[in-house]
This record gives C-alpha cells, sequence and structure tokens, in this order.
C-alpha cells in the first residue's frame, strides 16, 4: 500500500489506519500545526455512496463548533480523492481507556458521561444523527477532556443515503429501530449513548452473541441486564439512566440528553469528597491555642519576686543591673587605690 507524502499544503508525516478512508498524521506547511489528514481510498472513490458519504461528513463536520466535537478545518479533492483536514487528537479512545483500566474513578467516569451527552445535544440541536456512537468514537486526551469523532455515517435531517435494508452502524450499540432499518431519530444515538454508560461503569457490555443476528435477536427482544450496575454498588440514578436510555421504545427515550447531564451533575457534586477528608487510620493532630486571657508570663525567680513592685519591670531591672555593675567597678577601684597606698 502507497501511502502520499504530501497533499495540497500538507506533508504526510505517518499513517495512523483507517479502512474505506486512511487517516494519516500531517504538518499544514502554512500555518505550521499538525493536523488529522483523512482521504477517501480508490476503493472508496470508486463506491458512489461512500464518496457521497465521506463529502457529506466533511460538510457537516466543519459546520460543527463544539468544544467536545472534533474541529474540521479543511477539506477538498486530490488527483480525484477527496479528503478532510481535523485536528490532531492526542491521547486515545475511550475503548482503549476502558480495555486498559484508565477511565478513572467514579467522578471522572461521570465527567465522561457528561461531556459525551453534551456533545451529541448539540449535534441533535443542529440536526445531525450520529448513528455510531460506541467507545472507538469517543477520544479522550491527557486531561480528561472528552472529543465525539467520526461523522463517517452521520445522518442530517431530510438526508438518506443508505440504500433500503441496509443497516449502518456497530450492533452492539443499535438500537431495535436502527436494527430493523427504521428512519432514525436523535432518540437512535440516545439509546446508544445508554449501551456506552453500561460500558464505561462496568467495563464490559451489555449483551453478547456469538453472531451479528444474535445480537440484533437480543436487541430486539431482550432487557438490558442491570444486575452488573447493582452488584458494582453504583448509585440508582446511574441505573436509571441506562434503563431510560436504552428503552425499546424510541418514545420512551428521553427527548434529550439535557435532563441527563443535569441528573449526572448533580450527582457528581452530591458524591464529590469533601477536600479536607482524611484516609482512614490517619491519626488527626488537634493543637489547641489558649486565649490570650489564659496566657500567663513564666514564673520570675525568688530574689526577683522580692523587690519592690517598680524594680520588677523591664525598665527597672535594667536599672539595678546597671547600678550593681556601677557599684562593682567602684569597689575595684577603691580596693586597687588602697593596695597601692599600703
Amino acid at each position: 500500500m502507497q501511502h502520499p507524502t504530501r497533499v495540497g499544503k500538507y506533508d504526510v508525516e505517518q499513517f495512523l489506519g483507517g479502512g474505506m478512508s486512511h487517516v494519516y498524521r500531517a504538518r499544514d506547511r502554512v500555518l505550521g500545526r499538525r493536523v488529522a489528514l483523512k482521504i477517501l481510498t480508490e476503493h472508496g472513490v470508486a463506491d458512489a455512496e461512500a464518496k457521497a458519504r465521506f463529502l457529506q461528513e466533511a460538510r457537516m463536520a466543519s459546520n460543527i463548533k463544539h468544544e467536545n466535537v472534533i474541529s474540521v478545518y479543511d477539506f477538498g479533492e486530490e488527483q480525484g480523492r477527496p479528503f478532510m483536514v481535523m485536528e490532531y487528537l492526542e491521547g486515545e479512545s475511550l475503548r482503549q481507556a476502558i480495555r486498559n483500566g484508565r477511565s478513572g474513578d467514579f467522578h471522572r467516569r461521570v465527567r465522561i458521561a457528561i461531556m459525551v451527552a453534551r456533545a451529541l445535544d448539540y449535534i441533535h440541536a443542529n440536526k445531525i444523527i450520529h448513528r455510531d456512537v460506541k467507545p472507538e468514537n469517543i477520544h479522550i486526551d491527557a486531561s480528561g477532556k472528552v472529543t465525539l469523532m467520526d461523522f463517517g455515517i452521520a445522518k442530517t435531517e431530510g438526508v438518506e443515503l443508505t440504500r433500503p435494508g441496509f443497516t449502518l452502524g456497530t450492533p452492539y450499540y443499535m438500537g431495535p429501530e436502527q436494527v430493523l432499518g427504521k428512519p432514525l431519530t436523535p432518540q437512535a444515538d440516545i439509546y446508544s449513548y445508554g449501551v456506552l454508560l453500561f460500558e464505561l461503569f462496568t467495563g464490559t457490555k451489555p449483551l453478547g452473541g456469538e453472531s451479528v443476528e444474535k445480537i440484533f435477536e437480543k436487541i430486539l427482544n431482550e432487557p438490558l441486564n442491570l444486575e452488573p450496575l447493582k452488584k458494582l454498588k453504583l448509585p440508582t440514578v446511574i441505573s436509571e439512566i441506562i434503563a431510560k436510555c436504552t428503552a425499546k421504545d424510541p418514545a420512551q427515550r428521553p427527548q434529550s440528553l439535557e435532563g441527563v447531564c443535569d441528573q449526572l451533575e448533580a450527582l457528581l457534586d452530591g458524591t464529590k469528597p469533601a477536600a479536607t477528608q482524611l484516609p482512614e487510620n490517619v491519626p488527626t493532630i488537634t493543637t489547641v491555642i489558649p486565649a490570650p486571657d489564659s496566657v500567663r508570663a513564666p514564673a520570675l525567680p525568688a530574689f526577683i519576686e522580692k523587690l519592690p513592685a517598680p524594680l520588677r519591670s523591664q525598665g527597672g531591672l535594667m536599672l539595678l543591673a546597671g547600678a550593681t555593675v556601677v557599684a562593682l567597678l567602684l569597689f575595684l577601684y577603691v580596693t586597687l587605690t588602697m593596695m597601692h597606698v599600703v
């Protein structure tokens, strides 16, 4: 497989992967920034449907501006092959984070869930249905920021590119209406979001099967088993959100994820540990500071206690010390004078 070295003003640095499209790390020679370059393969160009979806993705994603959605900077065509230029993301997919135990503690997972929900709510408000919400299409950087990626099979309202009876998406995360090839609404993404939450909090998929047909059969006929969530003793609101999002009937799912975000944010605030909370078995050291009127000066030597009150002050003691020194010098002078006379 031969890879390009330059596409327009972009110098190709590294092949990152892909299927119908190839993705490369590249550098913009004009702006000097690193970007992700996505190019439709020759096989993809030969497929009119795939080419139409690629161009639709480029146009659609270039109009999306949200902190939790990948940014598209540019798109065009090079030697008959369409390409798009996106922000280059460093970090890992949510799939990698879950698989390698790096999805974080409960609070971090809730924050991930909130950012994914915000991204989906934003694209739904712009009349876009992602149709392939899964951990592979969620990116997390070192700071924990989440980015929704890959609009390759996304659909805008009023645009239909799939052939009759042809289903696109990843089987585990597809709702019943998507399995049946029915017209989709944002509730299809909300179903996928519920499955994603299950996996985010348990580390496992909520259903399995030996074949795609078996998976589809379970999606259509079996309710989601929430027992793994209960065994982890997670807050019940997590199970309730997942149950509502994965209802078989799209009309029974939330109409948007705004309310879900509110529930998760409230949960995050309500379970946040106090900043001053100490781990168990760490002794608490208490320092008692007496009130000013309870502070007493140290006891004075006995001979000073016998002095008159005026001489017991700091000034009086200095005067007394000075007088003592003078008296001692006078005594020495007199003694030496008398010895000289003798």
